[in-house]
């Protein structure tokens, strides 16, 4: 028996199942590689679902986790922690906000921006003023409240009665989003980039006109950026390419560059809405976690990532393009930055189990989008070699239709 069906066997018998694993046990990573316990290579163009956007392991992330682990892993939020005030002025220092909540995730992050869009409304309009409009196709999380603000069926199935005072509508069309809103709206919330909805891009203007609109109504606009954010898009986060400001946005997944941490950003004049014993995180900004996440967003801000991230999505996204005339299973080729996606009209499903087995790791959302999120610090020969293998998957597609 090999070391990794060892491993296997024995998850099986005692990890709860709510993940539909692939057949690969990771043992260590370097960069775009993940290697597992028996010594097989993979090119990792998932990077732990755009979790580690500086690659597996980068040496500056490992020793400020290191040097931390060192001094002070956990203190009380009851208490101030340097590392978590430091990583707070740098997130506002460079971007709309003036103030942020640490948690441990996305989902937890998206739960205290609902929280706190409630509870200003209900303070400001009254107590009735508590709905909030999403997307369809969107995903905010597996919590209750992330379930009930996603707008997939899917992922509310079994769980009902979700929570009340939500409400969807088609991303991307701003007329459906203006007949939506009612006296009891108080905040819109959207991914400018849709990820887990198949790589859904926003047509020019879009997101402007819904912060018009939220302007116009005195609404919220909450923007999720636990998957786009932290130099995903090329930009450090995605709202900055398209010149519109959110009230709240929130960030995880890359933060830190591997390790766990959420994070909740909003301005002032909202922030005092959380008073002291309204939220909280018992784990949320401890000293280990902000401290690495200060050395990843020292790595991205150096700008060397994202330059690269700008010129790899580009070359990227020309070179699947390049594809769809190639092959007839092809519907569409869509990203921004270093999240792309290709749309099939076949399953996607066994295209990335064929992947897997050659040493690729890519997947698969809605049924028929590869999604591609490689670490931001790809090279081009990399690229290259994901390209040899995916081509020479599908050529045996393409002689079976």
């Amino acid at each position: 028996m090999s070391a990794s069906q060892n491993w296997i066997d024995r998850g099986l018998n005692r990890v709860a199942t709510t993940y539909g694993r692939y057949p690969l046990v990771a043992a260590s990573g370097e960069g775009c590689w993940l290697t597992d316990v028996d010594g097989k290579r993979y090119l990792d163009f998932l990077a732990g679902v755009a979790v580690n956007n500086l690659g597996h392991c980068h040496p500056r992330v490992v020793e400020a986790l290191q040097r931390q682990a060192e001094t002070l892993l956990h203190c009380s939020n009851f208490y101030h922690i340097p590392q978590q005030i430091e990583l707070a002025e740098k997130l506002c220092a460079h971007s709309f906000g003036d103030r942020v909540f640490f948690c441990n995730s996305g989902a937890e992050a998206n739960e205290a921006a609902i929280k706190l869009a409630r509870k200003y409304s209900v303070e400001q309009h009254g107590e009735r003023r508590t709905d909030v409009i999403t997307a369809l196709s969107s995903f905010h999380g597996r919590t209750l409240g992330g379930i009930s603000a996603t707008g997939q069926d899917k992922v509310r199935l079994g769980f009902g009665p979700v929570v009340p005072g939500f409400h969807y509508v088609p991303f991307n069309d701003i007329a459906a989003l203006k007949q939506a809103i009612t006296p009891q709206t108080c905040a819109i919330m959207l991914e400018p980039v849709q990820g887990e909805g198949g790589v859904n891009i926003p047509s020019p203007g879009y997101l402007r006109a819904v912060r018009e609109l939220c302007d116009a109504h005195d609404l919220l606009l909450i923007f999720d950026e636990v998957q786009v954010g932290c130099g995903r898009t090329g930009s450090l986060f995605a709202y900055q390419q398209e010149d519109v400001e959110p009230d709240l946005m929130t960030l995880a997944k890359a933060l830190a560059g591997g390790p766990p941490i959420g994070a909740m950003i909003c301005r002032e004049q909202h922030a005092g809405a959380l008073g002291p014993g309204t939220h909280g995180s018992t784990f949320g900004g401890n000293p280990l976690m902000t401290a690495t996440a200060l050395a990843a967003m020292d790595v991205y801000l150096q700008g060397d990532v994202l330059n690269n991230c700008r010129e790899m999505g580009q070359y990227l996204l020309n070179q699947l393009d390049a594809l769809k005339s190639r092959y007839n299973f092809i519907a569409d080729v869509r990203g921004r930055g270093l999240i792309l996606g290709l749309e099939l009209t076949i399953e996607g499903g066994e295209i990335v189990k064929t992947a897997l087995q050659r040493g690729l790791l890519i997947n698969c959302t809605v049924g028929k989008v590869l999604r591609f999120v490689p670490p931001l610090t790809v090279t081009k020969e990399e690229i290259d070699q994901m390209l040899e293998i995916l081509t020479g998957i599908f050529d045996e597609y393409q002689e079976q239709t």
